[in-house]
């Protein structure tokens, strides 16, 4: 596909899950410094040193602010030609912006998303020294997805995680089940709109076919059914014990102002709602004699029945 699309649809990406990404490349910047109070978007090029200049593919510099430390992640992006890429002008690139941002971490990442083998590597590394003198030493934080296994990731909690499985590494066998992972795993972790957005990337860089995209899409919808059935069971089994809870509670309430057996009143109350309940409380509180709470309780079950 042509690159300026690419671009875009990866830029996207980190516009949408910032720190989601971050946690992914860098997840010691949480583990270091806790919560992202701010996260903004930096100039998306760098300055040029001739007008004739190319641009780099996928500059995109992310500013995250912690309480007591900034961190700029600066990601670059090559697809197909890694012969483009040189350590070099990113090292002219990472000094111009620690010149930019003098109060933030520098992290120079370069992410390679072709999926095929290498017979070279690049260049990972410089550095310059004298005896016991360093006078330049760089590196840059290395992803390339092809070297990662697509069956390694199923469980990692990340939408940017799920929706860059297609580019990772994974045999012929195992490639409907690296979609069905991108698939549902995107549509556990990111809303209905985002889900829509991106299953289009899933789409393209798994090239998937129509037939088995409608046939996760009908799983997806068979375990949306699920997990709203599932929601409803967790929320009914609250309520009960909230229910339970309150009928101890009242238990005690009327042992201890009438002096009456654990058992006297218990199942008068089981099929009150939780809001009668607590309303219940107050009658306990302000009945003279048991008679009224009693009366009370057949009047609410009564107009209930009604």
């Amino acid at each position: 596909m042509p690159h300026e699309s690419h671009d875009h649809n990866f830029k996207n990406l980190l516009l949408d899950f910032p720190e989601e990404a971050l946690e992914w490349i860098l997840p010691q910047a949480r583990q270091k410094w806790g919560t992202v109070r701010h996260v903004e978007f930096v100039r998306e090029e760098p300055k040029k040193r001739r007008l004739a200049d190319s641009n780099l593919i996928l500059d995109m510099p992310i500013l995250f602010s912690f309480d007591n430390q900034q961190l700029l992640l600066w990601l670059m992006e090559f697809q197909d030609d890694k012969l483009k890429f040189s350590i070099y002008k990113l090292l002219i690139y990472t000094a111009e912006l620690m010149e930019a941002y003098p109060k933030a971490l520098v992290v120079p990442t370069v992410l390679f998303t072709d999926r095929k083998k290498w017979r070279k590597d690049v260049m990972r590394r410089l550095e310059t020294r004298f005896n016991d003198k360093v006078f330049l030493q760089f590196e840059y934080l290395f992803i390339k997805l092809f070297d990662l296994n697509a069956r390694d990731y199923y469980h990692v909690p990340n939408p940017v995680v799920k929706i860059l499985l297609p580019k990772m590494k994974y045999t012929p066998e195992e490639r409907w089940e690296v979609i069905r992972q991108a698939y549902i795993g995107l549509f556990q972790l990111a809303g209905p709109m985002l889900f829509d957005k991106y299953s289009d990337f899933i789409d393209i860089y798994a090239e998937v076919r129509e037939e088995e995209r409608c046939a996760v899409l009908g799983e997806i919808r068979e375990h949306k059914e699920n997990v709203m059935i599932m929601q409803m069971i967790k929320e009914e089994m609250a309520k009960e014990v909230a229910v339970e809870a309150t009928i101890t509670v009242l238990d005690r309430m009327l042992q201890k102002k009438y002096h009456l057996s654990p058992e006297s009143l218990t199942d008068k109350l089981k099929g009150m709602s939780s809001e009668l309940l607590l309303d219940l409380s107050d009658h306990i509180m302000d009945c003279n004699s048991l008679e009224e709470i009693e009366l009370w309780i057949r009047e609410q079950k009564q107009s209930r029945e009604v």
